[in-house]
């Protein structure tokens, strides 16, 4: 346990104050393609309270199965409390709350909040495939374009890092994918039934959010 120290009259251990809440635990699952998320209590948690201004924390506690935590024999003064969120990159972001503490009495702390879960910091890109039918040069019909590959690659780099197949309504879904710039390509047939990447650039601003590109139509020849 890392110890600050604190002034004598400030705040600190040696009082008869409570410094208490909760942690709830908002989980970002990667498998439905909506960003969809739910929340648990934040059983097991490691929480940090720092006295007053000092740059490091002064106690760190476990929070129990239902995400409760208390820090107990405090004075009276300002105290932060924090958490960590865990990205899917695996950095993590401390998320806080401060509280004014009197003397010998119980203050509640506003409820932390952390995120996890494989899709959080992440978004998603989406889009659909159309595929124009061809037998020669006469058009024969169009539809989606069922287990078409797709493709992903940071702007710039000249091999893709991910790749998904369309679905039988055309549609593909990138997860997981951290704020950047990016090219999304798949393959078209020509008249010779050669193969020409067909290629679209998209910016990923923020996470969260699921990022629309415009349809890719694409020929197929029979």
């Amino acid at each position: 346990m890392l110890m600050a120290i604190s002034a004598c009259n400030g705040p600190g251990e040696g009082g008869r104050g409570t410094v208490q809440g909760f942690v709830k635990l908002v989980q970002h699952p990667d498998d439905d393609f909506s960003l969809s998320c739910d929340t648990v209590a934040a059983s097991k948690t490691d929480v940090f309270i720092v006295y007053g201004d000092n740059a490091y924390f002064g106690d760190d506690v476990e929070t129990g199965s239902d995400g409760f935590y208390r820090f107990e024999y405090l004075t009276s003064g300002n105290y932060t409390v924090y958490s960590y969120s865990t990205l899917a990159s695996g950095d993590k972001e401390a998320v806080s709350q401060t509280v004014t503490l009197k003397s010998g009495s119980v203050v509640d702390v506003p409820t932390i909040y952390i995120h996890g879960g494989k899709a959080y910091g992440t978004s998603i890109i989406k889009g659909k495939v159309i595929a124009a039918y061809y037998d020669g040069n006469n058009w024969l019909s169009e539809g989606p374009a069922y287990e078409q590959r797709v493709y992903i690659r940071k702007k710039g780099d000249l091999t893709h890092f991910d790749d998904v197949r369309s679905g039988i309504d055309g549609v593909y879904a990138f997860q997981k994918i951290m704020p950047g710039e990016y090219e999304v390509y798949t393959f078209t047939e020509d008249n010779n039934d050669l193969q020409t990447p067909i290629v679209q650039e998209i910016t990923v601003e923020e996470a969260g959010k699921i990022v629309e590109l415009e349809d890719f139509t694409i020929r197929k020849n029979l």
